[in-house]
């Protein structure tokens, strides 16, 4: 299904609540799902969505703009990220293809496409961020929020070392699938949580499936754009009004646990759960764990 802002589409899919009593869904039982960087709607693990709508909740999921089959933005270039740091830290105003809160509308696109008025809005990593734009911009929409493996955009927050960010950025030598999927694999590794990596095979079979649906690199790099734009949200976040739940592993080596605290002590009321040994993703033997924290929160 597609929703519409503006000129651009969004692709989301509607993961009904699984409820053999009622016939409708309660109106304080909707979850929109924001994902990460460059990830699309196929990448949340189907055991949180499905125990999210075996609890009685209706699940939407999105592709963010640039990314899967949302409207794609290849005719505004590719950034140079370099650059715009550099620009950022000469205190020069930096233009990007589109802004945080411009993805927040497409969530609000997507909401009003299905007819909903309020949601519980859960986003990983620049989701989450995504999502504390939303909450900001419309916080009549929201009966909760979830900040998840995320951060407040604070300038003087740690960030991931040089080595992670190049192998995350670099190019395939090749243009093939092979060395697509050889590539985005390599990311996965060096962000997966010790000591809870998932089956090898099967990451491998949805990073395939994940290429062949779509393969932008570019919009990867103009939401990251994006991203290291929003240098304003911490100063905003004491304005959300909606209950919060903050989530950080304390092994995350692209976005630092310092970056989940700070988000937790900048939204008022904020509750925090810290995982161990989680890092920058989330594998599927700790998806019973944070399911189980999701629907109490929900609820």
């Amino acid at each position: 299904m597609r929703a519409n802002n503006n000129a651009v589409w969004l692709e989301y899919e509607v993961h009904p609540a699984f409820n053999e009593v009622q016939q409708s869904v309660h109106p304080r039982a909707r979850v929109l799902l924001i994902m990460g960087l460059g990830l699309q709607l196929i990448s949340w693990p189907q055991s949180l969505i499905d125990g999210l709508t075996r609890a009685g909740f209706e699940v939407i999921t999105m592709d963010n703009r640039d990314v899967g089959l949302s409207t794609i933005f290849d005719h505004e270039g590719v950034p140079n990220l370099l650059w715009q740091a550099l620009q950022q830290k000469m205190g020069f105003k930096v233009q990007t293809a589109y802004s945080l809160e411009d993805m927040a509308g497409d969530a609000l696109a997507v909401l009003d496409a299905c007819g909903v008025e309020q949601a519980h809005v859960l986003g990983m990593s620049m989701g989450g961020m995504i999502a504390q734009r939303l909450a900001i911009l419309a916080p009549h929409r929201l009966l909760s929020l979830v900040s998840l493996m995320s951060s407040s955009g604070a300038k003087d927050l740690p960030g991931p070392d040089a080595a992670l960010l190049e192998r995350m950025f670099s190019a395939p030598q090749e243009q093939t699938l092979e060395a697509y999927v050889n590539q985005a694999m390599g990311v996965f590794d060096a962000l997966a949580s010790p000591g809870f990596r998932d089956d090898v095979k099967s990451m491998r079979l949805r990073v395939v499936n994940a290429i062949e649906r779509s393969y932008h690199p570019g919009g990867v790099l103009r939401q990251m754009s994006a991203v290291m734009a929003d240098s304003a949200r911490a100063h905003l976040l004491h304005t959300i009004k909606a209950p919060t739940l903050v989530i950080h592993g304390l092994a995350d080596p692209l976005v630092p646990i310092a970056c989940g605290i700070d988000t937790a002590k900048r939204i008022p009321g904020a509750q925090w759960m810290e995982i161990k040994d989680m890092a920058h993703d989330l594998p599927q033997c700790l998806v019973p764990m944070v399911l189980s924290r999701l629907i109490e929160f929900f609820q």
